[in-house]
């Protein structure tokens, strides 16, 4: 049990998430009016451009919950745009790579918004540090709604993009609404399958499942009976010279000046240890198969993570494909040469490929 204990809170460790502040009991979801404690001062992981303009504004999901965003609009623009939602990773917040992907996004002629999922970041939603594959992949749908209405975007022109776990929310999110026209996965991570599974198959059988939904239940009836629940922490500090490679990843981002926000998970104490419990039995990628518009999966090539875009791929086109890029119809996986995981999250090593996406946006939001 012990050991069963472990492995969640490591998982829980490795994709954390944080924050701050009280859900919203108002139906004034005007950002000027909102609950939510909305930070105004620049206070990104990433520089301001001088190419677009950025503001604070807040929307609601169908639970109600008021979800607080970053949108970033290009200057000079006039008429309808098409529009994009970004979100992720699994346990970061908009400060980090969602926020830094939707600002690039915008530089190139898009309206965006980086949003914080519920129970995390500025969002609301009680208890904090809760995830949900159902209101996680419904964020998603609600960006949507809140794009569609806005007078300077063409809603039969919107796209999304997940990064890490949120790369499988965003995916699920499309296969539900088909008003999502184009959807981008970078360096993804299917949270049902690496919960069910373990990293690389490494606790698939019925008995190392039922040893974790037994830790879970316990755990459970501890924080019932403390009144409280019991945080998973975030990304290991300091970090044991023999830590895994990928766990070194992380640390490198979350863990330093290049990525660390106050308001990060990951960055700081995590998610509640069963905060991810229900991802146990409801597999986000199900219906993948059935997704109709186009989808780009992003990967690196020595990403620990590879083989969830991989198998996401093959979920949706029936091909198995390992280690390198491939097209079916209109689905693309994109494997960048030598990129670890965490390479995707900023401009440090250089090889988010703004350019494909752009390119895969401007000819599926036409």
């Amino acid at each position: 049990m012990k050991h069963v204990i472990l492995s969640v809170a490591l998982l829980g460790g490795m994709l954390a998430a944080c924050t701050t502040k009280d859900n919203n009991s108002s139906n004034d979801l005007d950002s000027m009016k909102t609950t939510l404690n909305l930070t105004q001062e620049w206070d990104k992981t990433f520089p301001k451009s001088d190419k677009v303009e950025h503001k604070k504004v807040t929307f609601h999901n169908r639970y109600g919950i008021e979800l607080a965003a970053d949108m970033y609009t290009p200057k000079n623009t006039k008429g309808k745009l098409a529009a994009i939602a970004v979100s992720g990773p699994f346990g970061a917040v908009k400060e980090q790579s969602s926020g830094l992907y939707a600002q690039h996004m915008a530089e190139r002629g898009f309206l965006t918004i980086a949003f914080d999922p519920s129970f995390t970041g500025e969002s609301g939603g009680e208890p904090r540090r809760m995830a949900s594959p159902d209101i996680n992949t419904e964020d998603f749908l609600a960006a949507v709604d809140f794009l569609s209405t806005q007078d300077n975007v063409d809603a039969e022109r919107i796209g999304i993009i997940g990064i890490c776990g949120f790369g499988g929310m965003a995916v699920n999110a499309a296969a539900i609404d088909p008003r999502i026209k184009a959807t981008v996965a970078s360096t993804m991570y299917d949270m049902s399958k690496v919960n069910v599974e373990g990293y690389f198959k490494s606790e698939d059988t019925p008995a190392q499942r039922m040893e974790k939904r037994k830790a879970m239940a316990a755990q459970r009836t501890e924080d019932y009976k403390n009144g409280t629940y019991k945080r998973a922490g975030g990304v290991i500090d300091p970090l044991p010279e023999d830590a895994p490679w990928f766990v070194k990843d992380y640390h490198a981002y979350y863990k330093t000046k290049r990525g660390y926000h106050e308001r990060s998970g990951n960055s700081n104490d995590g998610w509640n240890v069963i905060g991810c419990q229900s991802f146990m039995n409801q597999p986000l990628l199900a219906w993948a198969q059935e997704i109709e518009n186009p989808v780009l999966l992003i990967h690196g090539e020595k990403a620990h993570s590879r083989y969830f875009s991989e198998y996401a791929f093959e979920k949706m086109t029936g091909k198995h494909v390992e280690g390198k890029s491939a097209v079916e119809g209109n689905k693309e996986l994109l494997i960048i040469p030598g990129a670890s995981h965490v390479d995707l999250y900023d401009d440090e090593a250089g090889v988010i490929p703004y350019d494909k996406m752009e390119a895969f946006f401007k000819e599926n939001l036409r």
